[in-house]
């Protein structure tokens, strides 16, 4: 139903609006939508008179926040890797395993041996669950392809799926993801001739938002980076960076000197990288799907940066080995669970701070101005969306002021 002007009325609204009540929240709450855009939100007794007049929609005291948005995630891939869960859980080892062709290097294979069609039909199930949890925009990266003309067809394929479903997705350059068996013992030559050569053909075509890398020893190193992060620089792209995720080697202080948007996963920070964060401004992306997954014992310093300051983001993480996983609404429960994160937070961690860790301004809260990306939700409360595990309670989702 395409709204050109509309009231939504008997709700509570969850604005995310900082520095006010808990979640912004607005008992018995309007929100006025002309054409994708919100141009009012209050109490539904104050509803100025030059709204009064549009089509309303009452939504019986349900609750109304910020579409979700998933802002790290790995969806464009081909293939899964279902069998080496299941021999590790049987007792094979990471070597039997990669001997046997698992790992990423399975997930290499199978993306290199995609079309985009291919890699679009995969994408579109996981798509398809997160718009079914009121899911409105996904970050996706690139990194499986590891070759120029894989990373360009991830790429392509992921700028496509806004034509099969109505969902918005921001870009994330990761050709240094890892270092392919062909470039075995040559990360620099990898960053040289493929990753910077595909990021500047990338970035003329059109394909991508950001650049990102991950910065561990069986990656990159901060040093390694450098080059890569420079010609973003010189692009004009925006950076981020997997970083302290199995070890610290620095890798939040490098994001931060080139002002990152964020870093993420970063369970072995340390004081110095979290007020290297702070300064810059960057995200901090917290990622429990893979913290689960792995079984890692080493938790985000989830005190150490809300006493900085540094806002914290919530994603799925959503990739074929160490997440396979597409619920944003299980990972606000793994946030609060895992991590200790309040109900409240896992909230912004998926709304407002989510939109900060891509750069977007337009979505993320329900102000004017603001995209009526809007969620509805059979509860009355927000702490419900965090506190139910594997239970979705979406009513129904309004996508730029669409019903």
């Amino acid at each position: 139903m395409q709204t050109q002007g509309r009231v939504f009325s008997d709700l509570n609204a969850a604005t995310m609006v900082e520095g006010s009540v808990p979640y912004g929240l607005i008992e018995r709450a309007a929100i006025a939508v002309e054409g994708e855009r919100v141009v009012w939100v209050g109490s539904q007794e104050t509803l100025p008179d030059k709204y009064a007049g549009l089509p309303r929609t009452a939504l019986e005291g349900r609750l109304v926040t910020p579409a979700l948005i998933d802002c790290h995630t790995h969806v464009i891939h081909g293939g899964h890797r279902a069998v080496e869960f299941e021999m590790r859980l049987n007792g094979a080892s990471y070597e039997e395993v990669a001997r046997a062709g698992g790992g990423i290097i399975s997930t290499v294979k199978a993306t290199r041996d995609a079309s985009v069609d291919d890699l679009i039909a995969q994408a579109l199930p996981r798509v398809d669950a997160m718009l079914a949890e009121g899911v409105s925009v996904i970050e996706i990266k690139s990194g499986y392809g590891l070759d120029r003309d894989t990373e360009l067809n991830m790429l392509r394929a992921a700028r496509a799926l806004p034509n099969h479903r109505p969902i918005r997705v921001v870009t994330s350059f990761l050709g240094a993801h890892a270092v392919p068996d062909e470039f075995k013992g040559r990360a620099e030559a990898y960053i040289d001739e493929v990753c910077i050569t595909t990021l500047r053909e990338a970035h003329a075509q059109g394909l991508i938002d950001a650049v990102d890398a991950f910065c561990e020893g069986i990656a990159f190193s901060p040093a390694q980076l450098v080059p890569l992060f420079d010609v973003a620089e010189e692009l004009g792209l925006p950076v981020k960076l997997h970083a302290e995720q199995l070890s610290n080697l620095g890798g939040a202080k490098l994001a931060a000197r080139y002002g990152a948007l964020s870093a993420d996963h970063i369970e072995y920070l340390d004081q110095d990288g979290v007020d290297a964060m702070a300064k810059a401004g960057t995200v901090a992306v917290i990622l429990p799907g893979a913290f689960y997954t792995l079984r890692e014992t080493q938790a985000p310093p989830i005190d150490l940066l809300r006493a900085a300051g540094v806002p914290m983001a919530l994603a799925t993480d959503c990739n074929p080995g160490s997440a396979p996983m597409s619920s944003l609404l299980l990972t606000m429960n793994m946030g609060c669970t895992l991590f200790r994160l309040t109900p409240e937070e896992a909230m912004q961690g998926v709304t407002i701070h989510a939109a900060s860790a891509l750069g977007l301004t337009d979505c993320g809260q329900i102000v004017p101005g603001m995209r009526a990306d809007l969620a509805v939700w059979n509860v009355t409360h927000p702490a419900e969306l965090s506190y139910r595990i594997g239970f979705n309670p979406l009513h129904t989702r309004i996508s730029g002021g669409n019903l």
